[in-house]
């Protein structure tokens, strides 16, 4: 779940418009199955890029490609 909130995160910050942050403000997570061998690999990509949220989804997949955990998170664009 760390992984998945990580990397979700930093796919919106890098989605920010200039001098604003990101905070979290809803996540949920699906757990398919474990990783008992080798690496975890995550994926993040927007769903939605608005003025006050974004929204992304973070796949993360074992060595053989399998879905692990699949998380969506809301982020709340905070502006100075």
């Amino acid at each position: 779940m760390a992984l998945g909130d990580t990397v979700g995160a930093a796919c919106a910050f890098v989605n920010l418009p200039d001098g604003a942050s990101t905070t979290t403000i809803e996540s949920k997570t699906n757990f398919i199955r474990g990783v008992d061998r080798g690496a975890a690999t995550a994926v993040a990509r927007p769903l939605h890029v608005g003025g006050r949220f974004i929204v992304v989804q973070t796949a993360i997949t074992d060595n053989d490609g399998r879905l692990v955990a699949q998380i969506t998170q809301t982020q709340a664009v905070l502006r100075s």
